[in-house]
């Protein structure tokens, strides 16, 4: 039957964190060994119990899965996957040879690790994939209505040019790790609370590749990379938008002894206009117009995002507080085609300036329209 750690502290399924805490501590008084009335398996066991209840993260993978894990993985239900299976928790010798496990500074991951290498898995080496890279790129709306291709310069891990990214002279080869004969890893043994405790981690001298390097690179130290600048050719595409990322993969930080480099996101920041407003794929502009241009519907000259010079003129009855509606004057779509048919709107406001002084004729004919409206 498997463990109900609730139980053994003596505290409800939805305690808090203090209240497991409180009960942890008054039974590992009541039942430590070195106490007249003290039992050590009790002890053993509190202490077990409090391991994954007093963790957030093991106790909601406990709350999920409960001890066996059963119904949370495939065959579970009868039986189903039990830590006594693999040596853990069960007080006798399994196959990493301890009777119990520490969950005390590890996690759950540790512990699957620990089981896929004993059944032959290679361990993870410890030299690692170069870190992805974030950078931040603004452009004018024009930039972003044309698109372009710019280079970005920024300081990071960059191959060792000395090495060519390996990290040794690969001329002089490399011998077999002596430490791990070759395997790439080792097996450590850890004694423990509630007995020992073995897993087998990638060879510390060799870093998991099983061979060392005769002659190490003194220019990067033997790491593959050096720090240095990268320059990286990037092209936004017409239409593109504040907030959108591009992706270049593999143009982040190198890795490690030549492994996988990091990408590199380019988060971009289109700066406001003078001129436009943008919403998506459609634009907005304000243009000042005569209110005698206005009335008669005169041809007003606008120019466009793109510097394409055109004539609008107000419509007969048209509200002058609404915006005008030019179709195809707007913002291209992105990553589609850079024509009208693929293009946003541009809408019109319009800003009717009246005359600061009227001459009497002026006055004259404007109170004979008067009448006549």
């Amino acid at each position: 039957m498997p463990k109900d750690f609730y139980t053994i502290l003596g505290v409800s399924r939805d305690a808090s964190e203090e209240d497991i805490k409180r009960a942890y501590r008054k039974l590992a008084h009541q039942h430590h060994p070195d106490k007249q009335s003290g039992n050590e398996a009790k002890f053993k066991e509190v202490n077990e119990a409090y391991q994954v209840l007093g963790n957030k993260e093991k106790r909601s993978q406990y709350d999920r899965f409960g001890q066996t894990f059963e119904g949370g993985m495939p065959g579970g239900g009868q039986g189903g996957f039990r830590w006594e299976d693999f040596g853990f928790g069960g007080g006798q010798a399994g196959p990493f040879g301890g009777g119990g496990v520490n969950f005390e500074g590890g996690d759950f991951g540790d512990i699957f690790e620990t089981i896929f290498d004993q059944f032959g898995g290679r361990p993870r080496q410890t030299y690692r994939r170069g870190s992805d890279i974030e950078a931040h790129e603004e452009l004018t709306l024009e930039e972003a209505f044309e698109g372009l291709t710019r280079t970005l310069r920024f300081k990071t891990h960059i191959p060792c040019g000395a090495c060519a990214g390996l990290g040794y002279d690969k001329a002089k080869g490399t011998t077999k790790c002596t430490t791990c004969g070759g395997q790439g890893k080792v097996r450590e043994e850890k004694r423990t609370f509630f007995g020992n405790f073995s897993q087998v981690k990638a060879c510390p001298k060799c870093e998991g590749r099983g061979e060392v390097p005769n002659a190490p690179c003194t220019t990067c130290a033997g790491k593959g990379r050096v720090t240095g600048n990268r320059e990286v050719p990037i092209t936004f595409a017409p239409g593109i938008e504040s907030g959108q990322v591009v992706k270049l993969q593999g143009q982040g930080e190198a890795g490690e002894h030549g492994s996988e480099a990091g990408d590199l996101y380019v988060v971009v920041r289109v700066k406001p206009h003078a001129t436009f407003s943008r919403a998506k794929t459609d634009l907005s502009m304000e243009v000042d117009v005569k209110v005698i241009d206005a009335l008669l519907g005169s041809d007003i000259h606008v120019r466009d995002i793109g510097g394409a010079e055109f004539m609008v003129a107000v419509p007969a009855g048209f509200n002058i507080r609404e915006k005008l509606k030019v179709p195809g004057r707007g913002m291209p779509r992105f990553g589609g085609v850079m024509s009208s048919a693929h293009r946003g709107d541009l809408y019109i406001s319009f800003n009717v300036k009246t005359p600061k002084h009227l001459s009497a004729k002026a006055r004259k004919h404007l109170e004979e329209l008067k009448e006549e409206v």
